[in-house]
This record gives structure tokens, C-alpha cells and sequence, in this order.
């Protein structure tokens, strides 16, 4: 049966390639309220007063949220599929963003907002879109996950200039309006249309078959219980970790680390967008790359370069020139994190229970997520600049890039055997 055999990259994608576009313009809007954060604290700060620590809060509360939710809905994943909970997802995450613009100057209903929103977004976070394409790919597993993760990366060229235009000719209620309701409608439509994962093939080869659903289409890898014990899981969520939690936190204040060194927010903008574009160059070039070399090499290199870009924002040390390659370098190695985080899973962890394993690790990346720009914003507060944060973030990318460096051998997931009694083979560098 086609379901179970493996198809060429050229099939994959001729099957497929609405699924990633579907996928990657739902994460794009998973994305948008990180990319647009920065944007909007200028505004808000003026309206109403706010710290910049508060009004980094809320990456801080979606985190927590996305901390103790990722799992049950990795869980819910592999249970019910990507399409079921994408869906209503995405329709009560955009109305949510909407109701940004409702804002009164209360920290209380600033703080529910963002709860609310970190609740429902919990179904359209990478999980949902990275398992739906894992389970249609495997020869081109890495330039599709790298393709739907430019979802990130694409509202981050986009997002900012966009932001920016709305917020001044509009205002910013306006702009979280036209945000939330038009971005999110577009995401809404499109996987409505092309949404459709291998356990709705599973479900379609079955009710055709007349065969239960398991003997359809292997799923193999491993159980939980093994992936907690799996000690190359665990370097590629620690390395995941670390590296996210310095990102994010640039990221979010990149914004406003431009404007305060004397670069006006059209010119900041701008060069937010340009990280973006280098964002979706990163996930190609590293997705195509993933798909010849082991990620040893691809991704300890990758993640180690940051290293270099952030010492050059230094107040001692930094010049525009200086500033833009560091923005480049950023933007490139920023849209390779997660993608890399998704396709080693894949490789080490298998698609059995790939959206419960990979919903610990969205934990950890929402924990990053929340914590980086938090503690961005504590250094500015405290320190009155951000310094100290750009320094330990050189370390910290050091660190990353030597942990997946260390990583060994591509387990081997043969999909003509059962998900109960598939095991791991070791291969070579190459991926299978």
C-alpha cells in the first residue's frame, strides 16, 4: 500500500506541499505576538506608564501557561490529530488578540488577556504543525520542518514593518485588531483547506481498508517512559533550552535595543525585518542541509554562531555596520532553534509519540520563551542596558552548539514494522 511505503522527496512533496504551506502560515501566526511585542511597548508605555518588565510579562505568562499545557496537548495530538485542535485553535487565538484592544491601563486585565491567550494558544504552538508534516515527510523531513518553521521567521520580517505602519496610521488598538482578526482569518482558511496529518490518513486507509487503524500506517519510535531516559533527548532540550531563552529575549527587545542607541522605528523596523528575511534563509539552507549532513555539524555550528553576533551590541564595542551583521547572524541562527528541536526529535524519538515527547519539549522552549525576554527586560531595569544579558548569551551559545555537537548516530526507525516493535538501529551520519 502507498501508506506504508516510502515515497521519494519528489512525491512527498507533489502529495504534500499544501500541508506546509497551510502549516507554516498557521506558525507564522503562532509567531506574530512575539515579533510584535517590541513594537507595541513604546506605545503602551506611553499610554499608560507601563515598565518594561511588566510589559514583558506576558511572554512570561505564556510561557508558564505553555510550561504545564504542552504536554496534555502533545498528548491530545497524537490522540485526535493536528487538524482537530489547529482549527478551533486558531479562531479563538485571533479573537483573543483582538481583544488586546480593549485595553483600559488596568495590570489586571493586561494579565488576564495574556492568560487567556497563552490558554487557547496552546493549540496552535509548534507541536501541532510540526507533527502534522513530520508524519507526511520523511525523506525531506528536514526542508519541510524548515519551510513550515519560516512561519516564525516570516512574521518576524513581516511583522515588525506591518506593526510599525498600523500603529502609526491606524493607532495600536487598530493595529492588534487588524493583527489578530486578518492574520489569524488567513491561518483559519488555509487549514481549513490543507490540514490533514498521517492519522487522517490513517483514519482514510482504514474506514477504505476495512483494517483496524494501527496495521494501516506505522507510527514507530519510542515509548514515553523510554524518551525519558533517552540521554541525547535531553541534550537536545537542554541545548534548546538555553539558546531559546537568550533568542526570544533578544528578539522581543530587538526593537527597542535599535531605538534606544538613536536608530528611528521605521529604520528599526526595517532592520527587524531584515532579521526575519536572514530567519527564513537559516530554516531553508539548514533544512536542506539537514536532509545530506548530521545535525552535528549542521546544528553545533549554527547555534555556536550567535556567539559572535551578540558581543557586537555591546555599548563599548557596537557601530550601525556592527549592528546590522549582528542582526543578520541573529536572525539566521534564530530561524534554525526550533527546527532543529523538531527534526531532532523526529530522528531520536521516532513519530510514535512524537506530539507527547515533543510536547515536553515545547515546555521548555515556552518556559525559554517567557523567560528570555523577561530577564531582558530585568537587565535593562536594573542595569539600564542590556549588557549583561548579551554577554551571558555568547556563553550560553557556546554551550548549545557543544551539546548538539556531542550528539551520535541517527537512530533507524524501519516504518514497515509495528509501532509496538519498532526499535532503533544505529546508522550513519547521514540521515535515512
Amino acid at each position: 500500500m502507498d501508506a506504508l511505503a516510502l515515497p521519494s522527496a519528489r512525491t512527498e512533496w507533489r502529495r504534500s506541499w499544501k500541508l506546509v504551506l497551510a502549516a507554516a502560515v498557521g506558525f507564522s501566526f503562532m509567531s506574530m505576538m512575539t515579533s510584535a511585542q517590541g513594537l507595541f511597548m513604546g506605545p503602551l508605555q506611553d499610554a499608560f506608564g507601563w515598565s518594561r518588565t511588566l510589559l514583558s510579562m506576558g511572554s512570561a505568562i505564556g510561557a508558564t501557561c505553555s510550561l504545564l499545557l504542552s504536554p496534555v496537548f502533545g498528548v491530545l495530538i497524537d490522540r485526535y490529530g493536528s487538524r482537530r485542535l489547529a482549527l478551533p485553535g486558531l479562531i479563538l487565538t485571533a479573537l483573543l488578540i483582538a481583544a488586546f484592544s480593549l485595553l483600559d491601563g488596568s495590570t489586571t486585565q493586561w494579565i488576564a488577556l495574556w492568560v487567556c491567550f497563552a490558554l487557547v494558544s496552546n493549540a496552535i504552538h509548534a507541536t501541532t504543525w510540526t507533527t502534522a508534516v513530520s508524519g507526511m515527510f520523511d525523506r525531506s523531513r528536514g526542508l519541510a520542518l524548515g519551510l513550515t518553521l519560516s512561519g516564525s521567521a516570516l512574521a518576524l520580517a513581516v511583522v515588525p514593518p506591518l506593526t510599525n505602519w498600523l500603529i502609526t496610521n491606524f493607532g495600536w488598538r487598530a493595529a492588534f485588531v487588524w493583527l489578530g482578526l486578518g492574520w489569524g482569518g488567513l491561518a483559519f482558511v488555509l487549514s481549513m483547506l490543507f490540514l490533514f496529518d498521517a492519522r487522517d490518513l490513517r483514519r482514510t486507509v482504514g474506514r477504505t481498508a476495512n483494517r483496524p487503524l494501527e496495521a494501516t500506517l506505522p507510527l514507530p519510535g519510542l515509548t514515553v517512559r523510554d524518551a525519558l531516559k533517552d540521554w541525547a533527548l535531553w541534550r537536545i532540550a537542554i541545548a534548546t533550552f538555553l539558546t531559546l531563552t537568550i533568542t526570544v529575549g533578544i528578539t522581543v527587545h530587538q526593537f527597542p535595543i535599535l531605538v534606544d542607541v538613536g536608530v528611528s522605528r521605521a529604520n528599526a523596523a526595517l532592520l527587524a525585518s531584515m532579521a526575519g528575511v536572514a530567519g527564513i534563509v537559516g530554516k531553508l539552507t539548514t533544512g536542506a542541509l539537514l536532509d545530506r549532513y548530521h545535525v552535528r555539524w549542521v546544528g553545533g555550528v549554527t547555534l555556536a554562531s550567535t556567539a559572535v553576533a551578540y558581543p557586537l551590541l555591546l555599548d563599548a564595542v557596537r557601530t550601525p555596520l556592527l549592528i546590522v551583521v549582528a542582526m543578520m547572524i541573529n536572525g539566521y541562527a534564530a530561524g534554525t532553534k526550533m527546527q532543529l528541536c523538531g527534526y531532532l526529535t523526529t530522528r531520536y524519538a521516532g513519530m510514535r509519540n512524537y506530539g507527547t515527547i515533543y510536547g515536553f519539549m515545547s515546555s521548555l522552549i515556552a518556559l525559554s520563551g517567557g523567560l528570555g525576554p523577561l530577564l531582558a527586560g530585568l537587565t535593562f531595569d536594573t542595569f539600564g542596558g542590556y549588557g549583561p544579558f548579551l554577554v551571558a548569551g555568547a556563553a550560553i551559545s557556546l554551550v548549545s552548539g557543544l551539546l548538539v555537537f556531542s550528539l551520535k548516530a541517527y537512530p533507524r526507525w524501519d516504518p514497515l514494522e509495528s509501532t509496538a516493535s519498532a526499535t532503533p538501529t544505529t546508522t550513519g551520519g547521514r540521515a535515512q
